[in-house]
């Protein structure tokens, strides 16, 4: 059988932040089609490497490669070409206060595709909105959504210049366990939909559990184990099972 490719493959990654050693010589590699979960304190450099992997961050040392190119070794206009096949879903959905729902999405749509009619970016628009579940959230302003909503809005201005790889930063943060429970199903339902490669960065075991093919825990700056949610969760490591307690 023929070895999978990675999508995504980072080597000896490192970010230090003045006397703050972030990232301490991360690796990892994810196929595509499937979605990575890392977990780890606050404070442990899980943001850092997947803002490094878009260059919203500048690494210090190391390779990143992302659909076969080093990322780290391109000028701005090829790293927005890398930008425009990913989707980055920030914590707090990053939505323009001042547009309507629609205005969002028609906004980040003609941003990234150009000479779309009028008719044809409304009806992507409507797409995706149904695909979230908030097709009727159309002509509301941020201001107007709940935390859930925000976030599956947040989804919906992703996935709408439909990505290949989707980064998700604290998907379920500040959410109640039911809409955390329905954002983690919503995460599913996109990757099989889109056929997308994930990196789902969480505290949230719920979240780990239900959405991660394979979960990453860093601790100190480099990946200090990985494994099935059941492999972790049953890991001798005293340090891995405080995780899970």
């Amino acid at each position: 059988m023929k070895k999978a490719i990675p999508i995504i493959e980072i080597k000896n990654l490192y970010k230090s932040f003045g006397s703050n050693k972030v990232l301490n010589g991360i690796n990892l590699s994810v196929n595509k089609g499937e979605d990575l979960v890392i977990l780890g304190r606050s404070g442990s450099g899980k943001s850092v490497a997947i803002k490094c992997l878009v260059g919203l961050i500048i690494a210090d040392k190391g390779e990143i490669n992302v659909f076969g190119t080093d990322v780290t070794k391109l000028n701005n206009t090829e790293l927005n070409k890398i930008r425009s096949r990913i989707g980055f879903l920030f914590q707090n959905g990053a939505l323009y206060d001042s547009m309507s729902v629609r205005n969002n999405l028609a906004f980040t749509l003609m941003h990234h595709v150009k000479d779309l009619t009028k008719e044809e970016v409304e009806k992507q628009i409507i797409e995706t909105l149904d695909n979230v579940g908030l097709k009727e959230a159309i002509d509301l302003m941020p201001s107007e959504l709940s935390g859930g909503m925000r976030k599956r809005i947040g989804l919906a201005r992703t996935l709408i210049i439909k990505p290949e790889i989707i980064l998700y930063d604290e998907p379920t943060t500040g959410l109640d366990t039911i809409t955390s429970r329905e954002i983690s199903e919503l995460i599913l339902t996109v990757q099989e939909k889109y056929k997308t490669t994930s990196i789902i960065i969480t505290h949230d075991l719920a979240c780990a559990k239900r959405t991660g093919n394979r979960i990453m825990i860093l601790k100190d700056g480099v990946i200090n184990c990985e494994g099935t949610y059941a492999e972790l969760e049953n890991s001798k490591d005293e340090w891995v099972k405080s995780f899970f307690i």
